[in-house]
């Protein structure tokens, strides 16, 4: 009982912490699984939600006696619940999680039709909205359960007959997705045109910076069209794959950009150090490894037994990332500073070091708010309102690349090397009493 009871947290954490939305129609086949409890979904109900299961092909094998069909179901667990449910266990270890008074059982292996089909097939209308996990138990000792499921959950709209797909609280998403495609478009389209008035300010980093931002606005276009189908149908038509690639060359992109400037690549030298190579060489594979790793998150679910290691994967691998693209803002930054000391040149020094420094504490704010505050916001937010969480992330985003874009821009005189007799001598002084550190 106390793996049971430690598999629950952690699953419902993971789902608490990434918000997955497992919410198309989804056909299943588990196979000789000995789990005693197994979570397919989580989805938001409205007071029109359904929830329409069909298993099929079941068949038990126990090495004890014949198992007893009725230690066998799935059911439904609003969030609310699960402590009590939790409570309830731990008080009696013995006590079978079907017969619990806190769970909305659906039905047991008593109700599948007889053998060889061993089937059963039926839609539940969701008499309270809320947010409910579909999970499957078995509480029969030393038996392994194989079958085909095929589930679908949905909300129906007011007239109730069009099937919404999505949960309650991600219907607006694609509606979401697709307005913050239209700015980034707008956006590669303002940064082209400043670097055509600029060309002979333009380094090989402000193209790779537009090519951050067609990406960017590409894979959202894509999302936005996956979650329309999902919507609509419950099945992503294939944009899902699209959406997948986009993001693998975004991230990517992000992480490489953030490192570049960092480093001051084409802007301040032409080359690459070989630490700097070495920040890159890290970061590029671990965010395959994390691409493959969101993947097989979305494509697949909880129920199968490796989710929750691609889960703790993705967050360790996005966690070093984050930490590794510090560092050669922090080497670019000590290096200006010991330069000043020595190259006669204290103004556009103090310049750049001022730069760095904003260039630091911007993607410090970013990750911040991206990983913590957006986290809260899932954490906190009621199950109808989880778009919000994902709003405030794209807001977050934007600003950033806002920011950083222009903090970097192709600029014929720029206004961090226009410098007088003055402000050199003004910038002496700063240098000799700013410690520019971290």
């Amino acid at each position: 009982m106390t793996k049971l009871l430690t598999f629950i947290l952690a699953i419902l954490l993971l789902f608490t912490i990434l918000r997955p939305s497992f919410a198309e129609i989804k056909s299943l086949k588990i196979i000789s699984d000995s789990r005693s409890m197994i979570l397919f979904e989580r989805f938001g109900f409205t007071h029109t939600g359904h929830a329409t299961i069909y298993v099929s092909s079941v068949s038990v094998l126990s090495s004890l006696a014949s198992p007893d069909p009725s230690r066998l179901g799935f059911f439904l667990l609003a969030e609310e619940s699960l402590i009590q449910v939790l409570v309830e266990l731990q008080q009696n270890p013995s006590l079978c999680v079907l017969d619990s008074k806190y769970i909305n059982l659906l039905f047991t292996f008593r109700d599948l039709s007889p053998p060889p089909h061993s089937s059963f097939n039926h839609s539940y209308p969701i008499t309270s909205p809320n947010e409910y996990s579909l999970f499957f138990a078995n509480c029969a000792p030393e038996s392994t359960v194989s079958m085909d499921v095929h589930t679908e959950l949905y909300n129906l709209d007011g007239r109730g007959l069009v099937k919404d797909y999505l949960s309650a609280g991600l219907t607006l998403l694609p509606a979401l997705y697709f307005f913050f495609s239209v700015l980034y478009f707008a956006f590669f389209a303002f940064w082209g045109y400043i670097c055509l008035t600029n060309k002979k300010s333009v380094h090989r980093i402000h193209t790779v910076m537009g090519l951050l931002v067609i990406m960017k606005a590409l894979n959202l276009l894509c999302a936005a069209e996956d979650k329309h189908y999902v919507k609509v149908t419950g099945t992503p038509h294939g944009w899902d794959v699209l959406f997948y690639i986009f993001q693998f060359i975004r991230v990517v992109l992000l992480f490489s950009v953030i490192v570049l400037i960092g480093t001051g690549w084409s802007f301040l030298k032409p080359f690459l150090q070989e630490k700097e190579k070495k920040v890159l060489m890290i970061v590029i594979p671990l965010q395959v490894l994390a691409n493959v790793a969101s993947i097989v998150i979305g494509e697949t679910g909880p129920f199968i037994k490796d989710w929750v290691t691609w889960n703790q994967v993705f967050l360790l691998v996005d966690i070093i990332c984050c930490c590794a693209i510090i560092f050669p803002i922090v080497w670019s930054i000590r290096s200006l500073r010991e330069t000043s000391k020595t190259d006669g040149k204290a103004a556009r020094n103090l310049a750049k070091l001022t730069l760095f420094r904003q260039f630091y504490i911007v993607v410090i704010g970013y990750l911040y708010f991206t990983r913590i505050v957006v986290f809260a916001l899932r954490t906190i937010s009621a199950y109808k309102y989880q778009w919000v969480a994902n709003a405030v992330e794209e807001i977050v985003s934007l600003a950033f690349y806002v920011v950083i874009f222009y903090m970097f821009r192709p600029v014929e005189k720029n206004e961090y090397f226009v410098l007088d007799d003055e402000e050199e001598e003004a910038a002496e002084l700063a240098l000799r009493d700013e410690e520019f550190e971290l």
